[in-house]
Parts: structure tokens; sequence; C-alpha cells
């Protein structure tokens, strides 16, 4: 069965009050049905039930010998699972599923939901950037999500290494979501299981995902299109031309999304996605105000209070990694030095020997005022 474009409109009625969620689960998690087909089955059967009684037939008919659907035991154990956790789960035209993701045309039918539900009432902004992300670009990944916190904004990403940490990390107190591309209980990658608690217990994780799927490459693109129908725009901090910050930024303009983009310098290839946006059309941001002013939303007067900055860890890092960690901060535009030891939560004077180190064998350059940058 081909997952095309629904024909009819979505269903509207609650699915806890039409029938229990567990159909629901046993339809979107059958084999060969998206959310396109989910749609596009319950409009043509009015329920889930009839569309699961409908599947096996239609696959036949489709050439399919022998379908089955996903067991109802299956869903239960799924069901089971996610309440054990602690997570809810939301069905599409529910009250508490998201409306501003309910719009866009292959919304997800089911979303598994752990933390704070009050947070999808409020405008959301996706932050999203380079994994491998330069110590401006993390940087600038913090300024916006503190300054869009404090206007009232929730800033959404999907919890990857580089920008997206920034933002969450950033956003934690004003508002944050993180977009598995797994299991909700699944948390990729390992070095953010202390982030993915605080935002349980503080902002919101969702999955549209089953219980206990690791997250494979083919699920990343799917993930994407949840952070950018959650939001009214998406800010591409640092992306390369292909990367999957752009794939996020085409599912954003499919959605009728504002795209936005910093700009980068032209030798640091983590910027030449961002530039490539901004060339096409994307607006250009500087600060947070450029973002509320093209969402019709000011911006507050008063400063925003800095991020609290974390105990520095007085271990050193295994040989080879201070020197891996510093040349991937880095790139052709120069930083202060004391920005990435604030950056590398390290003590200065291990920061200093190994640019030091770095500087004897030229991978770095020195600039006047204690600025470093990668050799063009």
């Amino acid at each position: 069965m081909p997952d095309t474009e629904p024909s009819l409109p979505f269903p509207t009625m609650s699915p806890e009050r039409a029938e229990d969620p567990v159909s629901w689960l046993q339809l979107i998690r059958s084999r060969r049905v998206g959310p396109a087909t989910f749609f596009r089955l319950m409009g043509e059967y009015g329920s889930a039930r009839a569309a699961l009684e409908a599947l096996p037939k239609i696959a036949h008919a489709a050439g399919a010998k022998g379908y089955r659907a996903c067991p109802r035991a299956d869903a239960e154990r799924e069901l089971h699972a996610g309440i054990a956790i602690g997570a809810k789960l939301l069905c599409h035209g529910s009250a508490d599923y998201p409306q501003a993701l309910a719009e866009i045309t292959d919304a997800p039918p089911v979303l598994w939901a752990l933390g704070n539900l009050d947070l999808l009432r409020r405008p959301c902004v996706a932050l999203v950037g380079a994994r491998n992300a330069s110590s401006l670009g993390r940087r600038m990944a913090k300024k916006l999500a503190a300054e869009l916190g404090e206007a009232g904004f929730v800033v959404a990403s999907g919890l990857a290494r580089g920008i997206d940490t920034e933002a969450h990390r950033t956003s934690l107190k004003t508002g944050t979501i993180a977009v598995f591309a797994g299991g909700i209980d699944v948390i990729y990658p390992q070095d953010n299981i202390e982030l993915a608690g605080e935002i349980a217990q503080a902002g919101l994780i969702l999955s549209e995902m089953p219980i206990g799927v690791t997250p494979q490459a083919r699920h990343f693109p799917r993930r994407n299109r949840i952070v950018s129908g959650l939001s009214r725009g998406v800010v591409v901090v640092e992306g390369a031309a292909k990367s999957g910050s752009l794939i996020t930024a085409r599912d954003a303009a499919d959605q009728g999304r504002e795209v936005m983009a910093v700009p980068g310098h032209p030798m640091d290839h983590r910027a030449s996605g961002c530039n490539m946006l901004i060339r096409d059309g994307a607006t250009l941001v500087r600060s947070a105000t450029d973002i509320a002013e093209l969402l019709a939303q000011p911006l507050p007067a008063r400063p925003v209070p800095g991020a609290t900055r974390r105990s520095v860890p007085a271990e050193r890092p295994p040989p080879g990694r201070l020197t891996y960690d510093l040349l991937n901060l880095l790139g052709p535009a120069p930083v202060h030095e004391d920005n990435l030891i604030r950056q590398l939560r390290l003590p200065a004077n291990m920061v200093t020997e190994a640019l030091s180190e770095l500087d004897l064998t030229g991978h770095i350059e020195r600039h006047p005022g204690g600025l470093v940058s990668r050799p063009i």
C-alpha cells in the first residue's frame, strides 16, 4: 500500500472518545501504513477498528499476500510500556495534540510525550544546526535560545550534538522541546543522557516512534518534519550544504513556516548551507530581534540574563581529545581564547597549553587581541 497524500479530511473526533487508543496504535504500527495511508483509511472507514478489519483485504488486492495488521497485543504492550515510564500518548485530534503540527499534511497520527504538555500551547521556534559546530556557532545558538526564551518562545530542536544541545540546554528554564528520532525512551546521542533527563523534568520530549526503537538513519528526516511542524519558524545556526539542518529548512518551507539562517564565514563549510539559504531567500538572522520581528512578536526591552555556567571538571581529557575538540570548535573566523575555555569547561592552563602545541605544528593561527583561528 503506497503511503500517498490523504485525499480526505483528517479525523476530527478525539480517539479518547471515539475508540480506544490501542486501535490507533495498531493501525499506525501496521506494515506499510504511514501517516498519509492512516488518514486515508480513517477517512474511508470512519474508525481505526474498521480500517484494521479491512487492511488484509486491501493488502491482498494490492498484491501483498498473507498480510497481517499489527497484533492488538503488541499495541497494548507499547501503550503499557509508555505509561510505565510516565509518557502520554497524544492522538491526532485530541486536546493535547499540538495544533501547529496537526496542520501539516503528514502529521504523525500518534505522538508519545514525556514532560510538560503546556509547552505545546506556546509559540515555538526551532533552532537547528551542525553537530560539529564551531565555537561561534555554539555561542550564537546559546544567545538566540536565551533571547527567544526571554521573549516567551519555546525552543524546539532534535537533541543532536552541537547546536541542538546548546539550544536545549540554554532554554531549559524558559521552555524547550526535544524531538527524538527513535523511541521516547531511547536517548541518542548517549552524550546527552543527562540533558534528556533534565528536559523530561523541565521541558518536553516528543516522538512518533514506538517505545524502545533505536533510531536509524531513515528516522531522522521524519523527526525533522516534526521539529519544523511544531514551530512558527526554523533558524539554521550552522549547517553544511548537505546536512540534516537543511532538510529541516526544506520541510519548514514546504509546511509554510518561516525559514531563517545565521550567516557565516564563506570559507567555513559549516556555514555553507546557511549562506546558501540566505542567497535563496531565507531571512538573515543576527539576533532574536530579527526572528521576533519576522514572527510579529516583539522582544522585551529588559536585558537577557546570562546562562548559568557549570562547574569546570578538574580531570584531563584523554590524549588527543582536547586537540580534536579545539580544532572542531575553530574555523576561519577568529575567536578569543577565553571563549574556547568557557566552551570546553576546562582549566585555562590546560586549554592554553593545547593551543600552544597546535600553534607550533601550524594547525592554528594567532591574531592580535588573543584571537585564534584555523588557517585558511
